[in-house]
């Protein structure tokens, strides 16, 4: 059973967090291909494009600094603001930190 079978929504993600999920996996054997046929299946939808979102991410970055937040990371807080949603399945602690349209906290549905 997948992580997305128990889960009502589409995975949406961007391609900074399919590179980065490639490069952590790297010493896993078929990992981004994996990764890659997922995508390719329509299992992870990937809507966010930069263009015209540099300085929001940028500004996410230099606010969350002592964190510190990286571009995959900046991106999908942004993701949840134009989404309007903090679910998010992710295995990065930092996200109990990062707030998303504002003040509001994301509901991790992966236990860490």
């Amino acid at each position: 059973m997948g992580i997305a079978s128990g889960l009502e929504d589409p995975l949406i993600t961007c391609e900074a967090v399919i590179a980065e999920s490639s490069f952590l996996l790297r010493n896993c054997r078929g990992a981004a291909q994996a990764i890659l046929k997922n995508v390719e299946a329509g299992v992870f939808l990937i809507p966010f494009r930069l263009t015209g979102k540099a300085r929001a991410i940028s500004d996410l970055m230099t606010k969350y600094a002592s964190v510190p937040m990286d571009f995959a990371d900046a991106c999908l807080v942004l993701m949840a603001k134009e989404h309007r949603t903090g679910r998010i399945v992710t295995l990065d602690g930092d996200f109990k930190v990062y707030r998303w349209s504002g003040n509001r906290p994301f509901q991790l549905l992966m236990d860490l």
